[in-house]
């Protein structure tokens, strides 16, 4: 945010999705006072320390409005703050222009061919960039969407005239268990976490037009569809399997702390050097791998976790799978799958797993412990929650 005047307001919105919502992002997409939406659900000292943190003017509740201590301003083309997922720790405040937004919003919009007769449904959290992103694509388009306040399986079939929604992976699953007509929209775009070709396949053969989508808070969301970049994003990949690299007009203007300014999201040459490693297919499409923190160093060999999570989802045992790499006296780290089977009384077994994995790869790859779950943790918005995982396998 650097040196540009910083006189725009920001309000605190702790809302629940719906109209008032929906207009209090709408005036700030208008010009009005920036907003950021507060996280729902927060504990009261997580709650706290965020509001805090964001240092607004206002903060606005079912309770009324009511003025912050200390408020600072934003700059003058800061529309929305909004905080990560802090899936990995700490969540970060992201501020975002009108100029990115709308960028990101008709980029998409444009990939995907929708336009004012196309409906959005809403089912993700508005304080998140998915949700945002759903009424970012409306807003370009002069359409309404329809915001349910809490996704349900009956809330989206009930849904009236919509042919258009986001959703992550563990939604569509939810989706697809209970019936739900799929065929019915449009577009699917899904995001947030990457998709089992298991989970993509399924969907698909129900009728779902899926678009699988890559992109960050700092991106203002998905900016690669189906492993390609929107129009006027570059992505780069740093060797034949790096760092992920993204540049362009959907890019962040910084990051929000209690001081203002906590830092640009680019570097000097403009990218910005994601956490997530990735390469680039023969046809120039972008593969996601996982995430650079979750490389797993055993037995002196890289193992990048996101990669045997894939190869294990193929399994037909497997539900759901993550992977992570915890310390190990002999290995250094050991390759760790927790997995939730497709049916709890013939689950997989790790000499099974073990072979599969291996079969399609090296043996350094292929797990040296599995833990049996009845589901993953996620949070809020439906992410995988990578330190409760961590706790989980101790």
């Amino acid at each position: 945010m650097g040196e540009r005047t910083a006189q725009r307001q920001l309000v605190v919105v702790d809302l629940a999705p719906g109209p008032r919502l929906v207009a209090a992002l709408r005036a700030a997409w208008d010009g009005g006072p920036a907003v950021a939406p507060l996280p729902r659900g927060l504990a009261p000292r997580a709650r706290a320390e965020v509001l805090g943190s964001l240092r607004g003017s206002r903060l606005v509740s079912e309770r009324g409005s009511v003025p912050l201590p200390d408020p600072l301003a934003v700059a003058d083309d800061v529309a929305l703050v909004v905080a990560t997922s802090g899936s990995t720790g700490a969540p970060k405040s992201v501020a975002l222009s009108r100029r990115a937004l709308e960028t990101s919003a008709l980029a998409g919009s444009g990939r995907l061919g929708v336009d004012r007769q196309t409906r959005w449904l809403c089912c993700l959290p508005l304080s998140s960039m998915g949700g945002i992103g759903v009424l970012t694509r409306s807003f370009v388009a002069g359409s309404e969407p329809v915001v349910l306040r809490r996704f349900t399986p009956e809330g989206v079939a009930q849904a009236g005239d919509v042919d258009a929604l986001s959703l992550v992976p563990t939604m569509l699953v939810r989706l697809l268990d209970a019936g739900v007509d799929l065929a019915r929209f449009r577009h699917i775009l899904l995001g947030g976490a990457g998709a089992h070709p298991a989970l993509l396949a399924r969907a698909r053969a129900a009728g779902a037009a899926i678009v699988t989508t890559y992109g960050l808070t700092e991106t203002c969301g998905g900016c690669v569809y189906d492993g390609v970049p929107l129009d006027g994003v570059e992505v780069d990949v740093g060797g034949a399997a790096g760092r992920i690299r993204i540049r362009g007009p959907v890019l962040a203007e910084g990051y929000r702390g209690p001081d203002g300014d906590a830092g640009a999201v680019t570097a000097a040459d403009g990218w910005l050097v994601t956490a997530d490693l990735g390469r680039l297919a023969a046809d120039g499409r972008l593969e996601v791998l996982g995430r650079a923190d979750d490389v797993i160093v055993t037995g002196g060999v890289n193992v990048a976790a996101g990669r045997v999570a894939a190869l294990l989802a193929e399994h037909p045992a497997v539900a759901d799978v993550a992977v992570l790499g915890v310390g190990d006296a002999d290995w250094g780290q050991r390759v760790v799958a927790v997995v939730v089977p497709l049916d709890p009384a013939e689950p997989p077994d790790l000499p099974t797993l073990r072979a599969f994995v291996a079969e399609r790869t090296t043996s350094a790859e292929a797990p040296r412990q599995l833990l049996l779950t009845e589901r993953l943790p996620l949070l809020p918005n439906g992410k995988l929650d990578r330190l409760a995982l961590r706790a989980l396998v101790g």
